[in-house]
Parts: C-alpha cells; sequence; structure tokens
C-alpha cells in the first residue's frame, strides 16, 4: 500500500492520547463496544477481570473530558509523503482515506455521514462505554461514536496471534472498526442484540463491519480526499492478502483453538470463524458494494 506524496492529511480526526500513563480494568459503566478481537476472549480465557478489577490505575493527570495535545501529530504528519515513511502518519492517512470513502458512499445515497474520531492510547481509557484496557484490542464505542486502538495491537497480531502482519493489514483493522460507526449511523447495530453462538447477532453485526472494510478496500485507491485526489495510490495482491490473513488469525475457532486451550465452543462464538470473516471481507472487496454486507439477512453465513 502507497500513499499519494502530495495529499495532505487531515489529524483531527486522530486524537493522540498515549504517554498520558496509567492502566484501567474493565468495569464502571459496563462496556458496550464492539471491535475486531475483542473481550469475549480475553473474559473467558482469564487476561482480563471484567468485573472492574481491584487495584486498576486511572489515566494519570487527564480527567474526564481532557485531551492530549495532537501537536507532535501535526508537525509530523502533513502529507502523504509522511506517511510513506512514518507509522503514525500511515495510520492517519488510513483513517482519513476511510472516512473519505464512506463520506462519498452516504452522500450518494442521500445521507450525511458524520465523521468519527480514533483515539490512539497506552494501556487504558475511559470511553463513552466505559473504561477499558488495551487487552480487549481495538474497538468503536457506539455511545461516543469513536474509534479506540492502542497501536501496540498491531505488533500483538504479530506476535501472538501469529498474523503477518503490515500495512494492510493494520488498514483490515481500522476500516472494521469504522465498519461499526457505519453500521451505528445507518442503525444496524441495534440488530445485533445479546447473546453469542455461530448465527447469533454479534457475529452478524462482526461479519458486516468485515465487509463493509472489504468495500472500502475495493475502493481506497479511488476515494477522494478534499483536495479532490486519493489519499491511496496502489493496493497490491499482497496487501490484500495480509488483509485476509490478519481474518484468519481473528476468527472465533482460531483463537479459541490456539490461543485458548484446543477447544473450540461454538456456543461462545461472537465474531465469525476464520473462513467467515475471510468470505464476508472477500465479499465486499470483489463486489465494492455495502449492499452486499447484509449478513443479518443472510441464511448462510459461509
Amino acid at each position: 500500500m502507497r500513499f499519494n506524496e502530495d495529499a495532505g492529511l487531515d489529524v483531527s480526526e486522530v486524537q493522540d492520547m498515549r504517554g498520558v500513563g496509567g492502566r484501567v480494568a474493565l468495569g464502571g459503566g459496563g462496556l458496550g463496544v464492539v471491535g475486531l478481537v475483542i473481550y469475549f476472549l480475553f473474559s473467558q480465557f482469564g487476561a482480563v477481570d471484567p468485573g472492574g478489577g481491584s487495584g486498576a490505575l486511572g489515566l494519570g493527570q487527564v480527567g474526564s473530558g481532557q485531551q492530549v495535545s495532537n501537536g507532535s501529530l501535526a508537525q509530523e504528519c502533513r502529507t502523504g509523503a509522511d506517511a510513506n515513511r512514518n507509522h503514525d502518519c500511515a495510520v492517519v492517512a488510513t483513517i482519513n482515506s476511510i472516512q473519505d470513502y464512506w463520506g462519498e458512499q452516504f452522500a450518494r445515497s442521500g445521507q450525511t455521514y458524520q465523521k468519527a474520531q480514533t483515539n490512539f492510547f497506552n494501556g487504558g481509557v475511559r470511553t463513552g462505554c466505559g473504561s477499558a484496557s488495551s487487552d480487549v484490542g481495538p474497538f468503536y464505542c457506539p455511545a461516543d461514536a469513536e474509534v479506540y486502538i492502542d497501536l501496540a495491537f498491531f505488533q500483538q497480531l504479530r506476535s501472538q496471534f501469529g498474523a503477518q502482519g503490515g500495512p494492510f493489514a493494520e488498514a483490515y483493522v481500522l476500516a472494521h472498526e469504522y465498519g461499526h460507526h457505519v453500521q451505528n449511523l445507518l442503525g444496524n447495530s441495534a440488530k445485533a442484540g445479546q447473546g453469542s453462538g455461530p448465527t447469533s447477532g454479534s457475529v452478524r453485526l462482526e461479519l458486516q463491519a468485515d465487509c463493509y472494510a472489504g468495500v472500502w478496500a475495493n475502493h481506497a485507491t479511488t476515494a477522494a480526499s478534499e483536495n479532490g485526489r486519493p489519499l491511496i495510490t496502489e493496493v497490491t495482491d499482497e496487501d490484500i492478502k495480509s488483509a485476509l490473513d490478519t481474518a484468519a488469525k481473528i476468527g472465533d475457532d482460531y483463537i479459541q483453538s490456539e490461543l485458548g486451550g484446543g477447544r473450540v465452543d461454538q456456543s461462545k462464538f461472537t465474531h465469525g470463524t476464520s473462513k467467515q470473516r475471510e468470505k464476508w471481507f472477500s465479499a465486499g472487496y470483489s463486489s465494492g458494494d455495502p449492499t452486499r454486507c447484509d449478513t443479518f439477512s443472510a441464511r448462510d453465513l459461509g
């Protein structure tokens, strides 16, 4: 994946809260979040205390409603040339591209897309959905309509999950989270309800977000930024393979069998199997059509 060297970046779509310090256990207001790997894995296998935990640290000097300056990002991430040589800037550019596409798509449908902010954090963060630690992975909070990610997760994908990684694998992760934002704007999130299982609403919600990620990938090199030029100039076959590899490494069955002791329990599925996640990303990528992502009406999820 390559970025247009001359394209401008919009760092206002990102809030950098790293370096604040502290670690926050899950709990407080309840964590009604949706995301890529998320809470079920860690609550089942003991990596997180879902009850709120004792001894959790707060977020240092940052109180409710306070933010950390984006000054360093604004200085470092000005153009696509910066994105081609700086990882954080590449993440900013990818977020810009994803939102550029959905802005165009909503406009074509006679609707208005409301941009969502992505928050970079370390350790823990307070959100409109409650407090969360980095252990939950990247997530979207419908209550405040924002995306949250500890960028160390991308290294975890390689070291813990065995994904090959790479810029477009990371782009898939981000596009998936923005898929949840699109669901929230369209009212699809309410269809999911509670519960788990191979045909549950939560699985359908996650697979639809995968499909939406594939739709963006299809349009990544044509989605125009505010200056009328696409931010992304090239998406290769290898890029798509890396996204599919990541999708396979975060399927419920793969996570349970490889990271959870070897036993696959379909009753606890919340995100879909590896094959399902690959299938629905591919469906979005091959069609480029968000209407082909109706997982809630699909009888066969794959």
